[in-house]
């Protein structure tokens, strides 16, 4: 027996720690992870996007393979331990590679040897995918495993605060982790803090290990069992080879292609994988989803760092976990009973192809934030063209000519320097910046407060001293990001709508199409969709181009619009089907139950699939 506290085995309290601080410890590290590759590797936008979303996506794919080691191998919990041991690594890894002075020779801020940080980061991103991916499938289906089938209501209010605690994770990561960046930290210069950033986040991956160990004891661990995905693939793949063997038209025809795989399989796992099929066919076209959803962390991201905004631009990356915990028990209590006391058949396809068309939107809106913002841009030289700027500190208007033809008229700035030389930094500018300057005993101070994105040139004259700074000039060589951030706030809102109607119903829908030993089957399938989706991002981001970004945001809405509609009609000719029945009948015509146990098995399932409906809408995020 167990330990108890409360009704609820004493272990479930460890695993819940365990999953708030592992996906702490994901979430914010993914928070800072394209500012680092664009501010510290100083990699451009496109390059940023494409390896973000190559690490994402494989964040999606590795779960099957965890799914594989935990069904097949290891088992559950020695699954959890291995992989967040190299869970761990790689986010110590990944924060060691941001620690700018360990290649800083020269002490100028500015690591001497990227190759090294490049690697040691990509290392680093490889084991925490395959750490956070493998264990993806284990932590929830280890917890259920604790319950006893007495504690069904427990086991419900357990997949609630899960859910709860993987949300509240993503929430204050995505919160802490950009302040932590934006603090300065240095052993010989003052940088932003990269290490503290990625830091953090490894410690609570660190403590996320430690306390699932720490419960050991209590666990009901089971024994793998076999894997059931690989029963099916080696299934399909009789069902194919049979069926090319007796591809001849002397052959009788079978009334669907699995019928092939009849010689060697049992009747009841192939009407079961007729079914799934049937919904895996449906996930064809959701990767489009996908692949706008996941720039919220990319694009959008690097949209933000050309606008204005204070501290919004901390808070503006919580906006779509804020909302994720406001609009799901809206949609859920609220919008959808009132849309069925209408009238109206709001069926779950039909939600996700409303949801696919709330992130369309989303893209016009940022398309349309995207358009203000490249009208505050600078115009930078083209490839043919070099700027140039002269300061004339001679004490009257001078006329400058350029040969051949180019006359230009440079005003006095009324100070005289005799000896210059000019110094580049970027600074935070989110506070008033104070400043001194010291030359042996002498000492002045002013301050100044910069905006967002600008770039300003300071004339310090030979005078500076004996009138306490007052003669110095500033120039604006480039405005401050005029558009505010809060104008993003729009489209995190339409994306997290359609989030909630396109995956949490998505996963509702799944689960109510498939037998319930093919879960994890639909669960690897719908984790490949958001792969696929990611894949897609990182082939347009390195091979699209355009031009300007706001045409990439409404091609990315125009491909989802027409991807919508396909689904549409997918789904209009999608025939909704009762698993339990179809598998009581299954089992009749093979004479394994008595009728009278196959009516209480029949009941038996579907209040089951009734319970795990209610858990798939409380999930929120994977």
């Amino acid at each position: 027996l167990t330990a108890e506290c409360c009704g609820y085995p004493i272990s479930i309290f460890f695993i819940v720690v365990n999953e708030f601080c592992e996906r702490f410890s994901y979430y914010g590290m993914r928070a800072v992870l394209v500012l680092y590759f664009r501010y510290f590797l100083l990699w451009d936008d496109d390059l940023a996007t494409s390896i973000y979303h190559a690490f994402v996506a494989l964040c999606y794919l590795t779960p099957i393979l965890g799914a594989i080691i935990a069904d097949s191998w290891l088992g559950k919990f020695k699954t959890i331990i291995y992989l967040s041991i190299v869970y761990a690594i790689g986010q110590v890894t990944m924060a060691i590679s941001t620690i700018h002075d360990i290649t800083d020779a020269n002490r100028d801020g500015t690591p001497d040897n990227f190759t090294f940080h490049i690697a040691l980061s990509m290392l680093g991103l490889i084991l925490i995918a395959l750490g956070t991916g493998g264990i993806k499938p284990c932590v929830a289906a280890f917890g259920g495993d604790q319950f006893q089938e007495h504690q069904s209501r427990q086991l419900n209010t357990f997949f609630s605060v899960f859910y709860l605690c993987i949300n509240a994770g993503s929430l204050l990561s995505t919160l802490i982790t950009p302040v932590l960046r934006a603090q300065e930290c240095g052993i010989h210069t003052q940088q932003q803090c990269y290490p503290l950033a990625f830091g953090v986040p490894a410690v609570l991956m660190v403590i996320s290990l430690v306390v699932f160990i720490a419960g050991s004891g209590m666990y009901v661990k089971t024994d793998p069992e076999g894997n059931i995905m690989w029963s099916v693939c080696k299934c399909i793949g009789f069902a194919i080879k049979n069926r090319f063997r007796h591809r001849s038209s002397s052959y009788p025809k079978r009334e669907h292609w699995m019928d092939w795989a009849n010689e060697k399989y049992d009747k009841l796992l192939i009407a079961q994988i007729k079914m799934v099929l049937k919904v895996l066919f449906l996930y064809i076209p959701l990767p489009m989803f996908w692949t706008l959803f996941d720039q919220k962390g990319s694009r959008w991201t690097l949209q933000a760092t050309t606008m204005s905004g204070d501290f919004v631009s901390i808070l503006i990356s919580t906006v779509n976990p804020i909302l994720i915990l406001t609009l799901v028990p809206i949609m859920d209590r609220l919008i959808f009973p009132l849309i069925q006391k209408c009238g109206l058949n709001f069926s779950p396809l039909k939600r996700m192809t409303v949801g696919m068309l709330f992130a369309a939107m989303a893209f016009v809106s940022a398309a349309l934030v995207q358009i203000e913002i490249d009208k505050t841009l600078p115009n930078f030289p083209s490839s043919s063209e070099s700027q140039l700027k002269v300061v004339n500190t001679y004490s009257t208007t001078l006329n400058v000519t350029i040969s051949p033809n180019e006359h230009l008229l440079i005003e006095s700035f009324g100070v005289q320097l005799h000896t210059s030389k000019h110094t580049y930094s970027t600074i935070s500018c989110m506070f008033v910046n104070d400043f001194s300057l010291i030359h042996g005993e002498q000492w002045c101070e002013f301050s100044r407060k910069f905006g967002f994105g600008a770039s300003y040139t300071f004339l310090i004259p030979s005078t500076v001293f004996s009138d306490d700074c007052e003669s110095i000039t500033e120039v604006e060589d480039m405005k401050p990001n005029s558009v505010h951030m809060a104008l993003q706030i729009p489209q995190y809102f339409l994306i997290t709508t359609g989030e909630v109607m396109f995956s949490v119903t998505g996963l509702q829908f799944s689960y109510s199409q498939a037998p319930k030993n093919m879960k994890s089957v639909l669960q690897a399938g719908w984790l490949c969709t958001n792969a696929v989706g990611n894949i897609i991002v990182l082939i347009v981001a390195e091979l699209g181009k355009l031009p300007k970004q706001w045409a990439e945001y409404l091609l990315f809405a125009s491909l989802l619009v027409a991807v919508s509609i396909i689904f549409s009609i997918m789904a209009y000719f999608y025939t909704y089907i009762d698993p339990a029945e179809i598998e009581a009948q299954v089992r009749k015509e093979q004479g394994l139950e008595p009728e009278e146990m196959e009516k209480e098995t029949l009941e038996m399932e579907e209040k089951d699939e009734d319970q795990k409906n209610e858990q798939g809408v409380k999930q929120t995020k994977i």
